[in-house]
């Protein structure tokens, strides 16, 4: 593999650095490989990756690429399971200017950039009880610049209400760089203008197809099922505006015909009332029979899980018993039904209900509307992919094949699936899909690595391509968008003439053959096999990911240099190196800082990752390994003399802060960057926000009998408030405060000073050191409540998450906010203040569980509460923030101007604070402060909320 910039793409880089400036023209071999890995089972190195923010950017990029004749890839968020957004030639990449949404006609009509994530589409819609059509698995991680280009649909959306057939109007460059707005006349006309032959050739290609009736019927015939097999055909004999013709083509066209910059969609209703369950049947022509009865009655959506699937799932929560000791043959369907109300529902779930009992089901499927439940249901749907992919033998690549069949043969279909891979040696793939849409999705592990086992893939697939595509006429794609996977095989399912159709179609818009060349039509019969993606033994944390990108959209340093999938990508390839012999030169350096110095180690990735990969463990290795023996001596003789360390950090604060007062603190914050330049990052950034040092004796109860263990944090025991902040108090006078009003009394552990869960050693990799630590806190804890008789509250979410898993369930760990809440607030007289709150939700709080609970609690002290809940992570992880601001200043890139200058900041971590105050302009402190700032104390003080302090 080849990872030299070639000419003429130096030339080019110098060229496109002129118009998107340096830092948005990526030419390094470590980044440039991860942006050649998607989701499918392909890996292609561009050899430029340029950024882009806008139309004007977009199309003096496309100018550039037609003046060197090189290939153009558009890439949006990289989910895509066929290699359509990978190319050798320059990958064109969205930036953060592709996230606009305006919301017309009560929500019946939804323009998006082909930025925005699918599901943040649909919690914007969601107020209106609306939804958009599509709705692919990735939908979370899937942005809708892919989602239209692929015409993803899902598990709902059928054929009916995919981005085809909801389509309003599109603004499309093509690539002669040109822009149409279907849904603006002037542009139309300006366009008729410009480009008449176009317009005449393509109206000219709809009437010979409308006027060749076998062809037309073809293409009917095709598009009644499910497919993304080719170009969307249909467009020609669907439509007579030629703009209306060119904008359908564009759906499905992954990149090979234009870009799409807006997209305007019809929403779909979202029925808020929902119940779901599993019916199990003894095999799978049971379970279809079934199918076809339920695609007569009101079901939104009938999943198929063959016995493979289900047990691959069967430990999943959520999920009942009987599938560990089902039969070989066993079968199921996951059923949803809606309602507009309550009573619609229950109606629809009747006659489900009669339908799957006339069909012998094994046993009354069990239905839920709880909502919880529900979403763990198709939460386990949605995550199969990954999920199978995690149980691969390490080393194997996992591969995803979606077919559709009209619904009447996909019993048949289903059962000669199984017996090719039993044929080819497949015996451990699984079969499930959209039953309704006669959609099959199967996967399988495979060893690229192995020329032998890639011959025996390639006769794998030719032989399902004369399964689905001869025998029952199907789609080789039903919904995952042709790519290169099946570009060698789109002849075979359209038939020559439309095929020839097809290329004329690429012809007329792209004449160069520039953008995405090889991806839905392609010459070479073996593409399918080419390029494929290597898996190596890398790391026993990361080997099971098969880069889905599900957690890119939670990571703070996506976008900047690495996101958890690309890290992954990035040391899978020094891995290789390194076994093979081979020499890392630059990789090394270039993994330090893009891989290693800017990750958060939030764990927030494993949050959303289906089977739970923490790609900062990956990342605390790395940074122990690097320590050294000094390192780790200095380590662990800090930890030994923590409180003298505190001492000293104090000092520091004081230092600064006395620096500031004398100098000013943007003449400061200026030469601790001039610093930096000359030494480099190990110098902190002194910002203004900086705080000051913690002051004042630490709490003792105020004379109450003790009903909890309070730990006041490191961080709050050293970081006083900053210049800034509306309080000036250290936190834990703030929690006493609390505590005396409500009558609540509090127990610190003995020899606070020097105790320290071990959270700051263990993110610098020193598992050790941060572990002796934690030991010695948690039998101070234990010690100081009565040996768990007394639950222990935490002052910082970070501090809590370890401390929970510290002392397991020796004693019950609550963090702050869930202790102002549950316990102090009933014992309260609160009064609620005007101003506006500002809500933070640090990525420890989310990993609790109990993010809600500081929204409830700042709910009840202010009316107007601003969450900004599309920030996952701040990225000042810690003191990372004080040497990498560029983390913390691209995770909060998204708040600038949307705080109110007069909001009231909170959140419930010290440091995390710090990077706030920079980044939103305003006092961020800890909750707990408004708390105190809005109540009295509640007379008589009785029990009611003390159900965890005694």
């Amino acid at each position: 593999m080849s990872f030299a910039v070639s000419s003429p793409y130096d030339s080019l880089a110098i060229r496109l650095a002129q118009v998107l400036t340096p830092g948005r023209v990526i030419t390094d071999p470590l980044r440039r490989l991860a942006w050649g890995s998607d989701a499918s089972s392909f890996q292609i190195v561009p050899q430029l990756v340029v950024v882009v923010e806008d139309e004007a950017e977009v199309c003096a990029v496309l100018d550039l690429c037609r003046r060197f004749l090189v290939p153009v890839t558009f890439r949006a968020a990289g989910t895509s399971l066929s290699g359509q957004a990978l190319g050798t030639g320059v990958l064109v990449q969205l930036g953060d200017g592709w996230g606009g949404i305006e919301i017309m006609g009560d929500g019946r009509l939804v323009r998006l950039k082909p930025g925005v994530v699918g599901a943040g589409a649909n919690r914007r819609l969601a107020p209106f009880g609306r939804k958009i059509g599509p709705d692919p698995a990735s939908i979370d991680a899937a942005r809708i610049g892919g989602i239209a280009a692929n015409n993803a649909s899902g598990m709902c959306c059928g054929v009916a209400e995919n981005s085809y057939q909801t389509l309003h109007a599109m603004r499309i460059i093509l690539a002669d760089g040109s822009v149409v707005d279907t849904a603006d006349q002037a542009s139309r006309q300006a366009f008729q203008a410009s480009h008449a032959a176009f317009l005449e050739r393509l109206t000219g290609l709809a009437r010979r197809t409308r006027a060749d009736e076998v062809l037309a019927g073809r293409i009917r015939r095709k598009f009644r099922i499910k497919n993304t097999v080719g170009y969307s055909l249909n467009a020609l004999i669907d439509f007579d505006d030629p703009f209306d013709i060119l904008a359908h083509l564009m759906i499905g066209s992954e990149g090979t015909l234009g870009f799409i910059a807006e997209i305007t969609y019809r929403t779909v209703p979202d029925h808020p009332f929902r119940a779901s369950g599993l019916a199990l049947f003894s095999d799978m022509t049971a379970a279809c029979r079934a199918v076809m009865a339920l695609a007569q009655q009101p079901v939104a959506a009938v999943e198929l899980l063959d016995r493979a699937s289900l047990a691959s799932v069967a430990d999943k929560p959520g999920l009942p018993p009987i599938l560990k000791t089902l039969s070989g043959d066993a079968t199921a369907l996951l059923i949803e039904v809606r309602g507009a109300t309550a009573e619609g529902r229950d109606d629809n779930l009747a006659k489900v209900a009669a339908v799957l009992a006339a069909h012998g089901p094994l046993e009354p499927p069990a239905m839920t509307s709880e909502r919880a439940e529900i979403d763990r249901q198709w939460a386990v749907r949605r995550g199969m992919f990954p999920t199978v992919g995690a149980l691969r033998r390490t080393g194997t690549t996992i591969v995803t094949e979606d077919v559709a069949v009209p619904m009447e043969h996909l019993a048949q279909a289903a059962l000669d699936l199984r017996a090719a891979m039993e044929r080819h040696g497949y015996s451990d793939a699984i079969i499930f899909g959209h039953a309704l849409a006669g959609n099959l999705h199967f996967l399988f592990p495979q060893d690229f690595g192995d020329p032998a086992e890639v011959d025996r893939y390639g006769r794998f697939m030719e032989d399902i391509a004369d399964v689905i595509a001869d025998r029952y006429q199907g789609s080789l794609k039903a919904e995952h968008g042709t790519g290169r996977a099946m570009a060698p095989f789109v002849e075979q399912e359209w038939g020559r003439q439309a095929y020839d159709l097809m290329g004329e179609i690429k012809r007329l818009f792209d004449p160069f053959g520039l953008l995405n060349p090889g991806v839905i039509l392609n010459d070479d019969a073996q593409a399918h096999v080419r390029n494929l993606k290597p898996s190596p033994a890398a790391f026993p944390a990361i080997d099971k990911c098969i880069e889905c990108g599900m957690c890119e959209g939670q990571c703070p340093s996506h976008g900047l240099t690495l996101s958890p999938r690309q890290r992954i990508v990035g040391w899978r390839e020094i891995a290789r190196r390194q076994a093979a012999g081979q020499a890392i030169g630059d990789w090394g350096r270039l993994f330090d800082d893009f891989g290693v110095d800017t990750c958060a180690t939030c764990g927030l990735c494993s949050q959303v990752c289906p089977v739970g990969i923490d790609t900062g463990v990956l990342t605390k290795t790395l940074r122990g390994r690097r320590r050294g023996r000094i390192g780790r001596w200095l380590a662990a003789k800090t930890a030994e003399r923590f409180a003298v360390t505190t001492r000293l950090a104090k000092g520091a604060l004081a230092a600064a802060r006395l620096t500031r007062r004398l100098f000013g603190p943007q003449r400061v914050e200026r030469a601790s960057r001039g610093l930096r330049r000359l030494v480099g990052t190990t110098v902190p950034l002194l910002t203004p926000t900086l705080p000051n040092p913690a002051t004042g004796a630490l709490p003792v109860g105020h004379g109450l009998a003790p009903r909890m263990v309070y730990v006041p944090s490191c961080a709050n025991r050293t970081l006083g408030p900053s210049e800034q902040g509306r309080d000036q108090r250290p936190l834990p006078e703030v929690v006493a405060s609390l505590c005396a009003k409500a009558g609540v009394g509090m127990v610190v552990p003995a020899g606070i000073a020097d105790l320290c869960c071990g959270l700051v050693f263990e993110s610098k990799g020193m598992a050790d050191v941060a572990d002796r630590k934690g030991r010695q806190m948690a039998e101070a804890i234990l010690a100081a409540s009565d040996g768990g008789r007394l639950a222990v509250v935490m002052d910082a979410s970070p501090c809590s998450l370890r401390l929970r898993g510290l002392l397991e369930d020796r004693v019950a760990v609550l963090d702050l906010p869930a202790f102002l809440l549950d316990v102090l607030l009933p014992r309260l007289a609160v009064t609620s203040q005007d101003r506006p709150v500002f809500v933070h939700q640090p990525c420890s709080l989310r990993r609790l569980g109990a993010a809600d609970k500081l929204v409830t609690l700042a709910q009840a002290l202010s009316p107007a509460v601003m969450v900004a809940d599309d920030i996952a992570c701040c990225g000042f992880a810690g003191d990372k923030g004080l040497f990498r601001p560029d983390l913390n200043a691209h995770a909060l890139r998204r708040l600038a101007g949307r705080v109110p200058a007069d909001a009231i900041g909170c959140s419930s971590s010290r440091t995390c604070e710090i990077g706030l105050e920079r980044h939103v302009g305003i006092s961020v402190q800890s909750i707990a402060y408004l708390l105190d700032q809005c109540s009295e104390a509640l007379q008589p003080v009785d029990s009611a909320g003390a159900r965890y302090c005694q």
